[in-house]
């Protein structure tokens, strides 16, 4: 997961619609169905997902009130909390 990358996705939502989101990673998901996809293409559609579903966790913690610095960090903070576990 990247942090900038999450930030953008989360100002992406804002501007627009996290349906948007929720249907790109539907469509990512589909994709990694396809038999032919090698080791790497798995893990370039992996790390977007990572992303988008962290920027989905960000966005709900922002419509609960959370402030999106302290969201971002919070989010990061529990991902290399369960990483270092």
């Amino acid at each position: 997961m990247k942090l900038p990358v999450i930030k953008h996705l989360t100002t992406f939502i804002e501007e627009n619609d996290e349906d948007f989101v929720v249907e790109t990673i539907e469509t990512l998901e589909s994709l990694t169905e396809v038999s032919s996809l090698k080791d790497e293409e798995l893990d370039v559609i992996g790390e977007l997902l990572s992303n988008l579903y962290g920027a989905l966790e960000v966005n709900k913690m922002t419509k609960d009130g959370t402030p999106k610095k302290e969201a971002l960090n919070s989010f990061m903070g529990r991902v290399m909390g369960s990483i270092d576990t």
